[in-house]
C-alpha cells in the first residue's frame, strides 16, 4: 500500500521569508525520508493553496493524506481553519489531521539550538535568564501550554524562564525582558523566540529584545533538524489510523 502523502499546511504570509522557510524546512524533511512524497499548502498570501493541492492530489487519483499543521500550538488555525479547508477537500481522498508541533522535546532542543547559535554556551545556563516569545494567541489553550514550557525550561538549567509574546497576550517581549532584569539574579537575558518562520511578529520580537537590550536574540526555529524529525514523527503518528482498514482487510 502507498504510503499517505504529507501535506504540511503552511500559515503564509506577505514577507517572503515565511514561504522560503516553510520550503526549507520541508527541503530538509524530504532529505530525511526520501521515499515519502511531502507537499506544502498554504492557508493563505503564498502559492499553492491547501485546497489547491488537495484537488490536485485527488485528481492524480492518491487516496491518503496526512495535513500537518505547521503549528506549535492548538488555536484558531488548528481548531477551526484548516478543518474547514479539509473538509471541503475533494471526497476520494481520505484525510488524516496531524496533531499540531508542540509541546515536544524536539522543539526545545531546536529551541536551545538556536540560542546556542547565538553565542551562548550550555555553560551560561545557570546565569542566564530566558524570555520565551511567543507570536500569541487569543486562545487561553495556546497560552497556557507556552506558560507551561517556559515552566519546563526552567528546569532544564535555566537560571529564570519568562514568557513573553509579541500579540494578543501579555507580557510584551521588551516587558519581560525588563522585569527580568529589573528582579536581578541573572548575568545575561537571552530571548528565544518560539516561532517556525519569520514575518511581522517575530520581526516585532527582536524588535523589542533590542529596545529592551537583551543581551542574546536567538533567530527563529527555521528549518532545524529537530523540527523536520518533529515533523515526520507526527506524520508517523498520524499514518496508523489510514492504514488500520488497509491492514485488517
Amino acid at each position: 500500500m502507498p504510503r499517505p502523502v504529507l501535506l504540511v499546511v503552511a500559515h503564509g504570509s506577505r514577507d517572503p521569508r515565511h514561504a522560503a522557510t516553510v520550503h526549507a524546512l520541508v527541503g530538509r524533511v524530504r532529505s530525511l525520508r526520501p521515499g515519502l512524497r511531502v507537499e506544502t499548502g498554504f492557508l493563505d498570501f503564498n502559492v499553492p493553496s491547501v485546497s489547491g493541492v488537495l484537488e490536485s492530489l485527488a485528481a492524480e487519483g492518491v487516496r491518503d493524506v496526512v495535513a500537518l499543521p505547521l503549528l506549535l500550538t492548538r488555536a484558531f488555525h488548528a481548531k477551526s481553519d484548516i478543518p474547514a479547508v479539509l473538509n471541503a477537500a475533494p471526497p476520494r481522498l481520505r484525510i488524516h489531521q496531524a496533531e499540531v508541533l508542540g509541546p515536544s522535546p524536539l522543539l526545545n532542543a531546536a529551541l536551545e539550538r538556536r540560542l546556542y547559535e547565538a553565542g551562548l554556551t550550555p555553560a551560561d545556563k545557570r546565569s542566564t535568564g530566558l524570555v520565551l516569545a511567543s507570536a500569541g494567541s487569543t486562545d487561553p489553550e495556546a497560552i497556557a501550554v507556552i506558560a507551561e514550557i517556559a515552566r519546563e525550561l526552567r528546569h532544564t538549567g535555566w537560571c529564570a524562564v519568562r514568557p513573553a509574546f509579541a500579540s494578543a497576550a501579555l507580557p510584551r517581549t521588551e516587558d519581560a525582558v525588563r522585569e527580568m532584569r529589573a528582579s536581578g539574579g541573572v548575568e545575561r537575558i537571552a530571548v528565544a523566540p518560539y516561532v517556525i518562520a519569520p514575518g511581522r511578529l517575530p520581526d516585532r520580537i527582536a524588535t523589542g529584545a533590542r529596545e529592551a537590550g537583551a543581551d542574546v536574540l536567538a533567530q527563529v526555529l527555521g528549518p532545524a533538524p529537530e523540527l523536520a524529525r518533529l515533523l515526520l514523527s507526527r506524520y508517523d503518528e498520524a499514518r496508523t489510523p489510514l492504514l488500520v482498514p488497509a491492514l485488517s482487510a
